[in-house]
């Protein structure tokens, strides 16, 4: 009924096998057997979502008064450093995205240490580069400065207008940095960390360089100091370098501090929600044992009702979890309670398919097919039903896929993720291998009773 129905077995079980591999593994690693080198290694640990494993979600918020304009550009660059700060933590699973206009949503799963997530989002504030004329302040003090002061109260939102020191001019922050890197002297013995910064900043920088020589440019990350060199000449081709006694440690500390503090707008933490680990292993408990109790009773169904084209179709949709679940873990896919009923769809969507096939094929038996007219019918005349199902579906997937990107909806996003790629795959298990097993079961057991084998 098929060509070379041999090679499509052969290929579905290899491809099978493969996928067991990755499911029963948490890491993938290739060694030279030679000298015993690592030539290719991939983690496959399976990656649970903050619902499933629990943790800890922030919403952070643009800590400038409403007036203050902050383009999309901004926000997503104060993402991707959220994101790089969190990940040198080790916090690899996290997820931070754009909520809105002014606000950032933070997903930490399996997140222990929460303080220690707070206190670094909480230093994700600014980078300045403030004039305090002569006064050189000291390394890791507090200095207040009047950039995102609101005009209507005369107070700073990053300290309610508390402090009594003077109020020191930020001539520019660090979106205008472009670049940072430690270069060592002649020697090797000191270091200084050069820098460039973008046209606008460039501008700005050599007019006030080249008008304050011999001052003092305090360099603030949340308003805490963190170098004060002095301004020994104009620097007006926006490339500068903070020279002093730096060893190779220290400097690299501070191009770390600047490239990750180079935040375009200061934020706050809004709120803080943290989920225990206990409610999301019982969450999880209770989405296995349902999932489990609901695939149980559709393989029952399919076999007892369409008999002997149920039984392989139960044979591909143990297939399509054993690939699904190995796509997702090579992929990086974190699993979220929205993600399995997005699972659960895409099932949906492998059986559908194979009953419309199961359906038509009885009808083709029922007006008088033979078994190898019947079988090829069935699946080129159900084929376009299947088709627009699944076009539906994908198309419903991706709106909701843009929407949970643009608003920052996690669950939603997870969901249309898990969806769109169950889909893909549910096609592939209900026209290759349901396809292939029947072509194949039909073969070797040459079934002449249409009411044993089939129920009609």
């Amino acid at each position: 009924m098929i060509r070379n129905i041999i090679h499509r077995i052969i290929l579905i079980l290899v491809i099978v096998g493969l996928a067991l591999w990755v499911d029963l593994s948490d890491e993938i690693k290739f060694t030279n057997p030679r000298d015993g080198s690592i030539l290719f290694q991939l983690n496959t640990t399976a990656r649970l979502g903050l619902d499933l494993q629990g943790g800890l979600q922030v919403l952070l918020e643009a800590d400038l008064p409403e007036t203050t304009r902050i383009t999309a550009d901004e926000m997503e660059t104060a993402r991707s450093i959220v994101e790089n700060r969190t990940n040198a933590l080790g916090v690899s699973d996290n997820k931070i995205q754009v909520a809105g206009d002014r606000r950032i949503v933070g997903e930490f799963p399996g997140v222990e240490d929460s303080d220690a997530i707070l206190d670094i989002i909480q230093q994700t504030g600014l980078l300045e580069f403030v004039d305090t004329g002569d006064f050189r302040p000291e390394e890791g003090s507090i200095l207040q400065t009047d950039y995102g002061v609101d005009s209507s109260t005369g107070a700073s939102p990053a300290t309610n207008g508390e402090s009594e020191q003077p109020v020191y001019h930020t001539i520019m922050t660090g979106k205008d940095l472009r670049s940072v890197a430690v270069s060592p002297d002649a020697l090797g013995t000191n270091y200084a960390i050069d820098f460039t910064l973008t046209a606008e900043g460039a501008k700005i920088f050599g007019d006030h360089t080249a008008a304050n020589i011999g001052k003092i440019l305090t360099i603030t990350l949340d308003k805490r100091v963190i170098s004060a060199p002095s301004i020994n000449s104009a620097i007006p081709d926006g490339a500068g370098q903070i020279t002093g006694s730096f060893t190779s440690e220290s400097a690299n500390a501070l191009a770390v501090q600047l490239k990750y503090g180079s935040l375009p707008i200061p934020l706050k933490v809004v709120e803080t929600r943290i989920i225990g680990p206990t409610l999301g292993a019982d969450s999880l408990q209770r989405s296995l044992v349902a999932g489990m109790i609901g695939f149980a009773i559709v393989l029952l169904f399919m076999g007892i009702y369409y008999r002997l084209p149920g039984i392989t179709a139960n044979i591909s949709i143990l297939m399509y979890a054993v690939i699904l679940f190995a796509v997702f873990k090579l992929i990086g896919v974190t699993m979220t309670l929205p993600g399995i009923a997005g699972i659960m769809l895409s099932t949906g969507s492998a059986l559908d398919a194979n009953i419309l096939v199961f359906e038509r094929f009885k009808e083709e038996l029922r007006a008088g097919r033979t078994m190898r007219q019947a079988f090829g019918q069935a699946w080129s005349r159900a084929w376009p039903s299947i088709r627009d199902s699944n076009i539906a579906a994908v198309i419903t997937a991706l709106i909701l896929l843009w929407f949970g990107s643009a608003f920052g909806a996690t669950i939603v996003k997870g969901f249309s993720i898990t969806l769109l790629i169950g889909v893909g795959i549910s096609l592939f298990s209900s026209l290759f291998i349901t396809h292939s097993l029947l072509a194949l079961a039909l073969d070797v057991f040459k079934p002449k009773n249409l009411e044993r084998w089939f129920g009609i």
